[in-house]
């Protein structure tokens, strides 16, 4: 296993940050919704996605984006595949063609949820990875078949249980299957900094890693409170022991949860990172990534750093989005079905329990009317 701590990287990345897509108008790439008709298991199901790519009218290569898995099962129906499309849009501007792709249970995909692990006393880990990673396999075996997608490699990205299903695929890698890159990647997590049956865990990672010789990327930050570092080394020690292709990058602590790092605003941090993995894997698809338009829009008046650093960020996210304010206090969603429930979302964030009113400025890079 190599491991490599990339904080020197982040005052580069801080640069990728100023070029980070700004809206779905951007000039270059194109997104379009998809439902995936995945075989799995003989059935077929529908399975919701977005496809972010170079409308450029010519095929290329699949990086398939996998989400994780809320606490809180109540929340998988309210998933959208468009809280991601920042990150989709990120793989889309070096050449490939972007597929966030929600798995069974999730969002308005059909099946049901398959990922059960069971309770925390016996948790079967290693077959509810297999499980989601099948999902994955299903998906990419339906689009490297779509006339804009190259046949030849394809890659997976995941986060948290997306990650870990990423892990698992590995260990048994669809055709074309060319490396994987897994965000803080586990199962498990019951509340902040625990973790259901550890050991059962860690392994189901030695189990993977026994048959995993594709190239990975792992990254984790130190203050993630899902897997934290002690977890982390324990379960990337177990899978590398079966001589898998492990490549670990501690990355700086983000926000309060490192957890989160696979977010928009953390894309100055992981974008070097990724570029780094995908060029010494002989990925790198684009000497240049494609230029997009960024519409020139002002901050709300009245906004504190922190208040115009938050507005960069909400121009950066993906479509379905607004931007709230109340003076100094502010609010924003991203990435919902509907820009009216990134409305709804928004003002719930934005000044609760001071009795303020807050406004609507902002909704997809327009003013509000």
């Amino acid at each position: 296993m190599i491991r490599i701590n990339y904080a020197y990287v982040v005052a580069a990345g801080l640069v990728l940050q100023a070029l980070l897509p700004a809206s779905l108008r951007a000039e270059g790439i194109r997104t379009d919704e998809l439902q995936i008709p995945a075989v799995i298991s003989g059935a077929t199901f529908k399975l919701e996605a977005i496809v972010v790519r170079p409308d450029d009218g010519g095929p290329h290569p699949l990086a398939l984006i996998n989400h994780g898995s809320p606490r809180d099962g109540n929340d998988r129906a309210k998933m959208s595949p468009y809280r991601m499309w920042s990150q989709a849009a990120a793989f889309a501007r070096r050449g490939w063609t972007a597929v966030v792709l929600l798995r069974r249970g999730y969002g308005r995909s059909e099946g049901g949820w398959a990922e059960a692990w069971g309770g925390c006393a016996h948790p079967d880990y290693a077959r509810a990875g297999r499980i989601a990673a099948g999902d994955i396999a299903a998906a990419a075996r339906f689009m490297t078949n779509q006339p804009y997608v190259s046949k030849n490699i394809w890659i997976s990205v995941g986060v948290s249980a997306g990650g870990f299903a990423t892990v698992a695929l590995t260990a048994a890698p669809p055709p074309g299957l060319a490396a994987a890159i897994a965000f803080a990647p586990g199962r498990g997590s019951s509340a902040p900094d625990q973790v259901c049956g550890e050991p059962e865990l860690v392994a189901a990672f030695a189990a993977y890693g026994k048959t995993s010789r594709t190239p990975l990327l792992w990254v984790s930050a130190p203050n993630d409170h899902f897997f934290g570092p002690r977890l982390v080394k324990e379960m990337t020690d177990a899978f590398s022991s079966g001589g898998s292709h492990l490549s670990f990058v501690a990355a700086p602590a983000f926000g309060e949860d490192g957890h989160q790092l696979f977010r928009a605003d953390g894309m100055a941090i992981w974008s070097p990172i990724v570029d780094r993995f995908l060029t010494d894997n002989h990925l790198k698809l684009r000497e240049r990534e494609i230029a997009v338009d960024v519409p020139d829009l002002p901050a709300p008046t009245g906004l504190s750093d922190k208040g115009r650093e938050a507005f960069r960020t909400y121009l950066a996210s993906g479509p379905n989005k607004a931007f709230v304010v109340s003076g100094t206090h502010f609010g924003w969603s991203a990435g919902r079905r509907s820009a009216d429930d990134a409305v709804k979302e928004a003002l719930g964030i934005c000044a609760p329990g001071t009795g303020l009113t807050c406004t609507v400025v902002n909704i997809n890079d327009k003013p509000a009317k």
